[in-house]
């Protein structure tokens, strides 16, 4: 998907990352051209003072000549901030408006796109075990990032938040002492394998890649706000194409189905958490 740029009226800064971001395309097939290219100039300018570089140019012949370096940059580019339990409420809504459902189907497939690192991926395992339903669910994790997904394989992550995590787990409603589920190692926190029994990590590219499957439940949350609006409406469409009917979909307190061309296919589950039905 190629976003549309007015050469003549583009400052020469928007011009050579416009430029970056086409190179980048052409030479690793990774598409960055229909993220907000606001915030993609500033993640540019950021990995250009990372790398002690001195411009925009000096970074695109370092990319395509070097792909380690494209990996830093690859990084940078997408978008890491997540928390276990983030948003309690949305957890709350899953217990209280998706499980019962999932409690019909002998078994249920659930796609969290654009995982990151992995803490809403566990949050959500954590969730169905104790609901007693994961042994008949199994978890789709996908993201653009191979670095990202390796980390969260290891289900290893740092000590440092797990009192805040624990809060947003009682918030969440758990019933459980949060640190049942992992074993504290100096400044790490090791989740227990057990939880990674029924997740699939794999790469995906919302910008690019198709359906792979039909699922009951598809989580997509604070990830299309760094999208513009054509690319957000293709991954709509994506999603309606991978949902079965009456499955839910549920996305990050920024984000919302209005305006888009399948608002309509949807019913409100729970309006303040973004998490929706699809009814046709």
């Amino acid at each position: 998907m190629k976003a549309s740029l007015n050469r003549a009226g583009a400052d020469p800064a928007t011009l050579q990352a416009h430029d970056l971001l086409e190179a980048i395309h052409r030479r690793y097939g990774i598409d960055f051209r229909a993220y907000a290219l606001s915030s993609v100039k500033r993640r540019l300018q950021k990995q250009i003072d990372l790398e002690d570089l001195p411009s925009l140019a000096a970074l695109q012949e370092q990319v395509l000549a070097d792909p380690a370096a494209m990996a830093r940059l690859l990084a940078t580019l997408t978008i890491h901030v997540t928390a276990m339990f983030r948003d309690p409420g949305f957890y709350i809504a899953l217990r209280n408006e998706v499980l019962p459902l999932l409690r019909t189907y002998p078994f249920s497939r659930i796609w969290v796109a654009g995982c990151s690192t992995g803490e809403e991926v566990y949050s959500l395992a954590i969730l169905l075990e104790e609901e007693g339903l994961y042994d008949r669910c199994r978890i789709y994790a996908t993201d653009l990032s191979d670095e990202v997904l390796n980390k969260a394989r290891t289900g290893i992550f740092p000590l440092s938040p797990m009192q805040e995590y624990t809060r947003n787990y009682q918030q969440a409603g758990g019933s459980r002492s949060f640190a049942e589920y992992y074993i504290a190692d100096s400044d790490f926190a090791i989740f227990r394998s057990a939880l990674r029994r029924n997740i699939v990590f794999a790469p995906h590219n919302l910008v690019s890649d198709t359906s792979f499957n039909e699922f009951h439940v598809i989580l997509c949350r604070n990830v299309m706000i760094y999208f513009n609006r054509s690319l957000q409406e293709r991954v709509h469409c994506l999603f309606h194409e991978s949902l079965l009917t009456f499955g839910y979909l549920g996305l990050g307190r920024s984000e919302n189905i209005r305006f888009t061309v399948h608002e309509k296919d949807y019913e409100e589950v729970a309006a303040k958490e973004r998490l929706y039905r699809k009814i046709k």
